[in-house]
């Protein structure tokens, strides 16, 4: 089975389950893809998480039923995966603007959102840059810091932030940022520089990246935004439309060059970035 169909399997597989309980797990196995792989192509291409995905269409279907059915509040609260009053109208707030008892006792209006439908294509012609290579194990130096996968996007820009503001960045002034799953639960992100064999100061953490074949995707632009599109590109237009490659181990690679040598560090029109994916034959 291909990427695409793998994506839309996935996708059903929510839709006809959406009441109980589902895990990523589950999910990306029915697109035969990695976890890690799944969550993060599902980020990039929809714009949220799978977690947020399941949890607005779940809060969207409730707020239908609250209108046009005469089911108790609790019940529908326990069918969409609610244990108390409390969480659901909590949710079902931040979700609709709303109560549920201004929903069915004056008619509030309520958000509606769609069931995903995925569509691929190619636009424009677009060229991808890349190459591949084979790279030998090899050892960093860093910090590294786990995060779930609902947290991720919001969270490790702030690890970079703190990383600078602790002065740890005169240690390690981040070549790399890796990411990595370990129990499909959640995801280790280091941010690191090649080990010079010095000894690890406190706080500081070791990591070998075993020997493994990449897609090297070259990225140009001011930070993040570079990495960000050409990141939702390969899962978007490459990964769908190359018939050789499949991805590999759950790794996850971005390559920083030094902010001193351009007029607007990592800002500048011209910062050179790359995205690392490790694949391997299909």
């Amino acid at each position: 089975m291909d990427w695409i169909d793998g994506m839309r399997n996935a996708i059903t597989y929510i839709e006809e389950n959406i009441t109980k309980d589902i895990s990523a797990d589950d999910i990306a196995a029915k697109a035969y893809v990695s976890t890690f792989y799944f969550q993060k192509a599902f980020s990039l291409l929809c714009g949220y998480t799978v977690g947020e995905y399941i949890r607005f269409r779940r809060l969207a279907l409730a707020g239908s039923e609250l209108a046009i059915t005469d089911a108790r509040i609790i019940d529908i609260a326990l069918k969409y995966g609610y244990d108390s009053p409390d969480s659901f109208t909590k949710a079902f707030v931040r979700f609709h603007g709303v109560s549920p008892s201004a929903v069915r006792r004056d008619g509030a209006l309520i958000k509606s959102f769609a069931p995903l439908k995925l569509k691929f294509t190619l636009e424009g012609g677009y060229i991808m840059d890349y190459k591949i290579c084979d790279k030998a194990a090899f050892k960093v130096l860093g910090v590294s810091k786990r995060f779930n996968y609902d947290e991720a996007k919001t969270e490790i820009p702030k690890f970079w932030t703190e990383h600078y503001q602790s002065g740890r960045g005169n240690i390690v002034c981040g070549m790399y940022g890796i990411c990595r799953d370990t129990d499909n639960r959640e995801l280790e992100y280091v941010i690191a520089d090649d080990y010079d064999g010095r000894l690890v100061p406190e706080g500081f953490v070791t990591m070998t990246v075993p020997a493994l074949t990449w897609a090297v995707f070259p990225c140009k632009g001011p930070m993040p935004d570079a990495v960000q599109e050409v990141s939702r590109k390969i899962f978007a237009e490459w990964l769908p439309n190359n018939g050789e490659y499949e991805m590999a181990e759950n790794y996850n690679i971005e390559l920083y060059t030094d902010i001193r040598n351009y007029a607007k560090g990592n800002q500048d029109e011209n910062y050179y970035s790359e995205v690392w994916i490790p694949i391997k034959k299909k």
